[in-house]
């Protein structure tokens, strides 16, 4: 299945229908009174997260969604049926925004989230509502209302917890074949990888994360060199990036710390908070360099680069590192969880204290 991370759409919402203004007819009584019935109110578009799809590629040619109107209300006091309600399903990730107002209308993150996206309009009243003393046969009525018509913009922003940032042919797709369920594309040319890729990564029986590899990047990607930057928005939403560089390419001549700083760069022009984000060093393929070479140019490396952050050295293609690199992750992850927790806690024991304190000052 083509992936698809971006689509626009409209969606349109039935209108309310028509409240009825009548008269009850019946054999030997004269005056009758009104007996319209009011109008059935228009269905309305409702967004839901699922989980078993994973891109957007539905709302890609299907461009307008409609619900249906509601009927017409009639006499004997019969009110109109209620138009059915739809439902768009999307992916869990999914990021929906008015196009016309900009505003932020949807960021769809648990699986069964199910949010009001355009409401239906209300039906209108019959007659029997305008009844009075002094107006025994009303002939007012009213109009439904119309329903709510929107133009969006979908963005899907996948939802992980590391994600792998590199040159292509950096191994990102071997190393997460290596310690995922996942199965990317291989191959010895630059940008094998396409579209973003997930896999969970299991270090024991309850303990798992997942793990996004994105389409290798290279520097001047904002201005549209190789994939640019579309796919960089995946990474927004991981807790961790794991900057993964080829220790061993084929050109001893290429300056990889260049090349490094290069990439970080890009990260910058495309966002300040993607660029802050905790971000760790994987030095990839050190299997393929003997012992005195590979500490050699670790060192060069760091130095050159400049890094003083964790740093990991491991081989996607015979495992070498990477079960120590996934019980480092799995220990932060824990550790951050353990925070976001107690700071969780703490807010909840605060609010306590002083809605109580509130209530006694109250009384």
């Amino acid at each position: 299945m083509k992936f698809i991370d971006e689509a626009r759409i409209e969606i349109i919402a039935g209108n309310g229908g028509s409240g009825s203004a009548s008269m009850r007819r019946e054999k030997f009584i004269e005056f009758g009174g009104p007996d319209g019935g009011d109008g059935g109110r228009g269905g309305s578009v409702w967004a839901v997260a699922d989980r078993n799809i994973n891109t957007l590629i539905d709302y890609r040619y299907a461009k307008t969604h409609l619900a249906k109107n509601g009927e017409a209300g009639r006499g004997a006091d019969c009110y109109g049926k209620a138009g059915e309600d739809i439902e768009l399903r999307f992916p869990v990730g999914t990021i929906i925004d008015d196009m016309d107002t900009g505003e932020r209308i949807a960021d769809l993150t648990m699986h069964g989230e199910r949010l009001l996206i355009a409401k239906g309009g209300e039906g209108g009243w019959g007659n029997i509502h305008f009844k009075s003393s002094t107006n025994r046969a009303p002939r007012q009525k009213t109009s439904g209302k119309p329903g709510e018509r929107r133009k969006l913009k979908l963005e899907l922003k996948v939802l992980a917890d590391v994600g792998l940032l590199g040159l292509p042919n950096a191994g990102k797709s071997t190393f997460i074949t290596a310690v995922s369920n996942a199965r990317p594309k291989i191959a010895d040319y630059p940008f094998t990888t396409l579209h973003p890729n997930l896999g969970v990564v299991r270090v024991g029986p309850e303990k798992s994360f997942v793990i996004a590899d994105i389409p290798g990047l290279i520097e001047g990607a904002a201005e549209g060199a190789g994939l640019g930057h579309r796919f960089l928005r995946h990474l927004q939403r991981t807790g961790i990036i794991l900057h993964l560089v080829d220790l061993a390419p084929f050109d001893d001549e290429i300056d990889i710390a260049g090349q490094a700083k290069g990439i970080v760069q890009e990260l910058l022009k495309y966002d300040q908070a993607l660029y802050d984000k905790p971000r760790w060093l994987v030095l990839n393929k050190v299997d393929m360099l003997e012992e005195p070479v590979r500490v050699k140019r670790v060192k060069e490396f760091i130095k050159k680069f400049k890094w003083k952050g964790p740093v990991f050295e491991i081989s996607g293609l015979t495992g070498q590192g990477c079960k120590e690199l996934c019980f480092a992750i799995q220990t932060y992850l824990d550790a951050q969880k353990a925070k976001v927790d107690a700071q969780e806690e703490y807010d909840a024991d605060v609010r306590f204290k002083l809605d109580d304190q509130q209530g006694k000052e109250s009384t």
